[in-house]
């Protein structure tokens, strides 16, 4: 079994390689993964979210093993369509203070007024890409402005286990879009939410929150058989 992981917004496969590090240190194999149009790959074409779930529902694929899935923010909308393109091979996923999606939802349709002006403001200069926050790693690049308005498409093949991991700082809560979405999921018996003590920068502190959260899942997927 191998966990993959998908960055947020702006990000690319080298935010998570202390998280990949310490997986491995724990006998978990793991490989994080940049989405076509960002970081290294920023010259690639297909930068819709459509585009990036089938770059990585065929890395997955060529895996050829039950694969654990962990999003962070916009990630968590990538792997929830992988998930549904591939039922039989993911056994796990986990969305880390990101987006869990049903069919027909968007990043743009699932945030507040705050992250909406940030789409629109920030794609200002290039019309096609949201320029990262200032907060940011001087690693991150713009994201591609049409993966965040375009919505998913979700068939509801997938019913492996789903864990969400929300940053529940206190400094952070009142200005995260994404408790609006974990209100719902803690009403819904296919979700198992756990609040972490983290920021939406979840490694801001150290890998030890996230990794703890993503071995509970592997935790239960082993259990599940």
């Amino acid at each position: 079994m191998k966990i993959v992981l998908i960055p947020g917004a702006c990000h690319g496969a080298w935010w998570f390689e202390p998280v990949v590090d310490d997986l491995a240190a724990r006998g978990h194999p793991a490989v994080a993964l940049t989405l076509p149009g960002l970081c290294e790959r920023a010259e690639e074409q297909g930068t819709t979210l459509a585009a990036h779930v089938a770059d990585v529902t065929a890395a997955v694929a060529g895996l050829g093993e039950p694969v654990v899935l962990v999003g962070h923010s916009y990630g968590g909308m990538v792997v929830a369509g992988v998930a549904d393109a591939l039922p039989g091979q993911v056994v796990g996923l986990l969305s880390v203070d990101g987006f869990a999606p049903r069919d027909g939802d968007s990043c743009w349709s699932s945030v507040d007024d705050a992250m909406r002006a940030w789409y629109v403001d920030a794609s200002g200069r290039s019309g096609t890409g949201v320029d990262p926050m200032p907060q940011f790693d001087s690693r991150t690049t713009p994201h591609p402005l049409a993966s965040l308005v375009q919505r998913i498409r979700l068939t509801g093949a997938y019913r492996g286990l789903r864990h969400y991991a929300l940053a529940a700082d206190p400094a952070w809560v009142p200005h995260s879009p994404f408790p609006a979405i974990v209100d719902r999921l803690r009403t819904d018996p296919a979700w198992t939410v756990t609040d972490l003590p983290t920021t939406h920068n979840v490694l801001r502190d150290g890998t030890g929150p996230l990794v703890g959260a993503i071995e509970a899942l592997v935790t239960e997927v082993d259990r599940a058989g």
